[in-house]
């Protein structure tokens, strides 16, 4: 995939667990451990905005694009 989700780097940064942040932004711990790891297939902006307001950051601070050479056009 060439989207990878940073949110434990941001965390660790914030210095806040997940389960405090889950509790910060009302959303079930294994919901955003799957958002975490990056397992996810899909996100409501709704969870970003949230994330986004608690971590006191930007979408590009959570999500980077790397791509993965197979789309790339010379």
């Amino acid at each position: 995939m060439s989207i990878i989700f940073r949110l434990d780097r941001v965390m660790a940064d914030r210095k806040i667990s997940l389960n405090e942040l889950a509790k910060r932004i009302d959303l079930t711990d294994s919901n955003l451990s799957i958002f975490k790891t990056g397992r996810l297939k899909r996100y409501a902006f709704q969870t970003m905005d949230a994330l986004c307001r608690e971590l006191n950051c930007q979408p590009g601070d959570l999500l980077e694009y790397q791509p993965d050479g197979k789309n790339i056009v010379e």
